[in-house]
């Protein structure tokens, strides 16, 4: 049993993974927040704690005896990353054993510049570890939540649907001419959350690198799924690589979908970036992820792709 500060723990996903740490019946949990706690979202068993993240002497205290720090805060509203890094500075100050920075996403960050704060802290924590550990940390990195391929279904209690390229209602789908053979790992967010669960309770060394694979599947398996799945082959839209380098998206459709953490005047520009970055990205290798916490936690059975999408839409017109 140890105990957890989850630093931005009313967030979605960091709400799923609150609820396998407490599923385990292992470890005392403590919530930190910026906020006072929402009715709605009390957990039993779980502590919630109001905490200024640019206070570092009172983030020492609030850390004090605590083991592992799971954090989940929002990178867009996080300026420099301030907040995650003095977060670090008080869990080594506090004597915390372990650190996982806000990641839960693709392995390589190339062409995304909305999550450019990932590479902040990540070259943050190399930083302070250079000379000695300071503090043992991983990078978990589930690549794409499989979730998403079910838009617009919710199938998960916490994470809304969110749009992608691989559009399984209207049967179609974007992608770059001539990569169809790159990887993409793509994970449930359960099973993410299941697997963090059980990384946190191992004994051993947490890898820095904290691969996450739960499905490796090429673009091209992606479609022959949904082909399958859906019933007949999807209408596919190729884009040129250089055409995306240049900023220029030659569909007749992108998303429309976006996250809920962007203002709206920020909303079209934002999801034609993320549009380009993805397919970009992909093409790059930044979505396979390694399979390092898979390691260490062999024993964990991941959702199967094709099981997962047919069970959501079986039936569906």
């Amino acid at each position: 049993m140890v105990k957890i500060a989850v630093a931005g723990g009313s967030g979605q996903v960091a709400r799923e993974v609150v609820d396998a740490l407490v599923a385990t019946g292992k470890h005392e949990i403590i919530i930190f927040s910026r906020n006072p706690e929402p009715t709605a979202a009390s957990v039993s068993g779980v502590q919630w704690q109001v905490v200024d993240y640019n206070d570092k002497e009172a983030l020492v205290e609030a850390l004090r005896g605590i083991h592992t720090v799971l954090s989940f805060i929002q990178l867009l509203s996080d300026h420099n990353q301030r907040a995650q890094k003095n977060l670090i500075d008080a869990a080594i100050s506090a004597g915390v054993k372990r650190f996982a920075p806000s990641e839960y996403g693709s392995r390589g960050l190339e062409n995304m510049a909305w999550w450019q704060g990932k590479q902040k802290v990540r070259e943050y924590l190399e930083e302070v570890n250079r000379d000695e550990t300071a503090i043992e940390y991983t990078l978990f990195q589930p690549g794409l939540f499989l979730d998403y391929l079910a838009f617009p279904h919710k199938t998960a209690k916490y994470l809304d649907p969110l749009q992608t390229v691989f559009d399984f209602k209207n049967r179609r789908a974007i992608i770059v001419d001539g990569h169809q053979d790159a990887i993409m790992t793509l994970t449930t967010v359960a099973d993410t959350a299941a697997i963090i669960a059980q990384a946190v309770g191992c004994d051993g060394k947490w890898p820095t690198e904290g691969g996450i694979c739960g499905n490796r599947v090429s673009i091209s398996q992606i479609l022959e799924i949904g082909h399958r799945v859906r019933g007949r082959p999807f209408a596919v839209e190729k884009v040129k690589f250089e055409d995306l380098e240049a900023g220029e998206l030659k569909t007749s459709w992108s998303l429309e979908a976006v996250h809920q953490a962007v203002p709206d005047d920020q909303a079209q520009a934002l999801l034609k970036a993320v549009c380009i970055g993805t397919l970009l990205s992909s093409s790059k290798g930044a979505w396979e992820s390694s399979d390092e916490i898979n390691r260490l936690c062999p024993e964990y059975e991941f959702t199967p792709i094709e099981s997962f999408l047919s069970k959501v839409w079986g039936g569906k017109p």
